[in-house]
Order: C-alpha cells, then structure tokens, then sequence
C-alpha cells in the first residue's frame, strides 16, 4: 500500500531511479559467430556494441535476426522439439507497431504456419521495447488461438478455464459471445500499440484451423463434441536477441499429442475429461487403485493422435519427441554445446519413464538469443 502523502515525513529522500541492469555486449553478440563463420567486420561489432551499451534495439540485419531466432529455439530450455530448430522460419517485421498492421501479420503467420496441415515452423518479430516513442506493442493472447472460458453459477466455466480472465477482459471490451456459447469458442485477439491500449480483433471464420476430436474403436467418442486449434503458437513471450528485448514475437512449432490429450482436455483445472471419459469406457471410478484415470488418460491421448494423423495435420507423440531430443542432445554435444534444460518439461505428462528423458540429468542455465515470460500487460483504466 502507498503512504498517504499528508502523513508522509517532509524530509523523506526520493524514491531511488530504477537501475538498469548491466548487459554484457561480448555475450549477447556471441551468436555472431555462427552468423559470421569467417568473423564479423569490426566496425560491425562496434556498431551493435554501441547500441547495447547506449540500451537501444540492437539494428540486426535479416539474416542476423533469424539466426538469433533459431537459436533462441535451439536455446529454450522447456522446449522437447528443439531438434528442428534450423527449419524456423523468421518474418522480420520490426517496423510494424500499429495494432491493425500486427493483426494483418497475425493473420498471415497463423496461415502460414498451418500450411495445409503440414505445419511449418514461424517467429514473427515486431517492434522492439527500446525504440523510442512509447512502450512495445504487446500481443496479449496466451496463444494466437484459445477457446473462451465462460463463467456461470457458483465456480462453474464453460469451456476452458485457463482463459477465463482473458475471456473476461474481452467481453468488458466490447467482444460479443456467439449466441448459443460452446466449449469450444475461439477467442478473439487483444493487442496493443506504443499507446499500451488494447484493441479488439475477432478472428474471420475459417482462419483457424480445428481438428475434431475422434476415436479409432469407440464411435461414443465423436459424439462428445471434442476438438483442438491445429497449431500452438505462442504469443504472450518476449524475444530477446543483441539485448534487445522484443515483446511481441509470436512463435510456433507443432502439437506433441500429450500436451492436447494429457494436459489440455485432461488436467483436473483445464476440461477435466478423464472422470467423463471413464464413465464412458465403463471403468470404477471409487477407488484410485482401479487405475481409471490412466486407462482414460491412455484412450484420450490415443482419439487425439488419431484424430490429428486422420485430419492431415502434423503432431509427434512423446515417445517420439523423447527419441528427438536425446537426438538433439548428442548432436549439440557433437559441436560442444552444452544444452539448458528443465527436466519437469522436458519430460512427458504420460508413461514418462517409458521416455528416455526421464532418466536423462538436466540442468537449466542463462542463455541468450532465448524466449522468456514476462508479466501480462495491465488494462489502463
């Protein structure tokens, strides 16, 4: 709580200026030299130095600023995938600040990305935080593609509750809910200029790709009206490459099957399906030991592996997933990269020590170019 300022002592110091932490040049341009097999001209390095000393976007070349990306993914220490990370596809749109250009863009990755199923992998990055004239554009979808969570009586929320406080903000500006509200209503995009206020931009219908949920052998499956987006990308984490912080850098890869299955519809403050699904299969919910929640859990992810490989669109399963990474593991170490990773997302949400990974030592460290958190953005009021 602030202290009222006529209580306050007359001779009380001002409040200190924020510091700046200190940024490391040498390491944040290292990645340099994967760009620059043969070094980079000095005056370069002097000129991209300068601005990070000065605490200004760093002016990365194209070619500079995908590298960064590809690295940042080959760096990310919660992501299994990394063995792809040469395939990303970096869209350089650092001069795009306005809401409405940025939707435009969101539009053509999210395309883009889908690819007729295929799936390609895309970093978009957009203006950065350190340019003058006010803060970043911020996108403030957790994901370009979410369903709504609706609240009703009591604590009850249709649909997923994960985005029922982004669903809220939504509706308080302006967002009109379809008239007959499902589980499965995609929410519209939220972004935010140099102005920091939020717009609102509904999705066009047909943008988003679904895939609906079956099963190979129970027909009861189809019937309970399950379905996923196509594709995860990731809106709502900051880039940072040269000390240059980018917070408006959507990214993708594609779906590992548990993540739907295990976490998405199957997490106990998510869909929570598993309780309906073994009533469906017929299975003794009374006691634990019956092991009910793992055989729905097994069912569930196998109708969601099923039904994406039926749809045409891309998906690993983590058993797989697991193979690449160990593959990734020992490629990096080939090259005498040490590799950062957490080991509680590395390894599956199902039969994790039927995964290589489980009984692989981790350890999480510092990178840089890397993808970070940061704090949601706050509504001005």
């Amino acid at each position: 709580m602030s202290q009222c300022p006529f209580h306050r002592q007359p001779s009380a110091p001002p409040p200190p200026k924020p510091v700046v932490a200190a940024v490391d040049p040498t390491a944040e341009l290292a990645f340099l030299d994967e760009v620059y097999p043969a070094g980079i001209e000095p005056e370069r390095r002097t000129r991209l130095e300068a601005a990070i000393a000065a605490h200004q976007a760093a002016p990365l070349t194209s070619k500079e600023l995908t590298w960064a990306g590809r690295i940042a993914w080959r760096n990310h220490s919660r992501c299994i995938g990394r063995l792809h990370w040469r395939s990303l596809i970096v869209r350089d749109h650092r001069g795009i600040e306005a809401p409405d250009a940025i939707a435009e863009s969101l539009r053509e990755h999210l395309t883009l990305a889908q690819n007729d199923g295929t799936v390609s992998s895309y970093l978009t990055v957009f203006a950065p935080a350190e340019c003058a004239g006010g803060p970043a554009p911020r996108i403030w979808n957790a994901q370009l593609c979410g369903y709504a969570g609706y609240r009703g009586p009591g604590e009850t929320i249709l649909g997923d509750p994960a985005n029922a406080p982004f669903t809220d903000l939504a509706l308080q500006l302006g967002w009109q809910r379809p008239k007959h509200p499902t589980a499965f209503d995609l929410l519209p995009w939220i972004i935010s200029g140099r102005d920091g206020q939020p717009q609102l931009f509904p999705l066009p219908q047909g943008l988003v790709r679904e895939v609906p949920i079956h099963h190979p052998e129970y027909s009861w499956f189809e019937a309970l009206g399950l379905r996923w987006y196509a594709v995860p990308v990731i809106a709502n984490m900051r880039f940072r490459a040269a000390g240059t912080d980018y917070e408006a850098s959507p990214f993708n890869g594609w779906y590992m099957g548990t993540e739907i299955g295990s976490r998405n519809l199957g997490d106990t403050h998510r869909y929570n399906l598993l309780p309906l699904i073994a009533d469906r299969l017929g299975l003794d919910r009374r006691r634990s030991r019956t092991l009910w929640q793992d055989r729905a859990l097994l069912e569930l992810n196998q109708a969601v592996l099923h039904s994406y490989a039926a749809a045409g669109v891309k998906m690993v399963d983590h058993h797989t997933a697991s193979e690449e990474f160990i593959k990734f593991r020992d490629r990096e170490a080939s090259h005498g990269r040490a590799i950062s990773a957490r080991w509680d997302w590395i390894v599956p949400p199902m039969s994790a020590s039927a995964t290589r990974v489980f009984h692989t030592p981790m350890s999480e460290f510092a990178t840089t170019p890397d993808f970070h958190y940061q704090p949601a953005p706050a509504y001005p009021r």
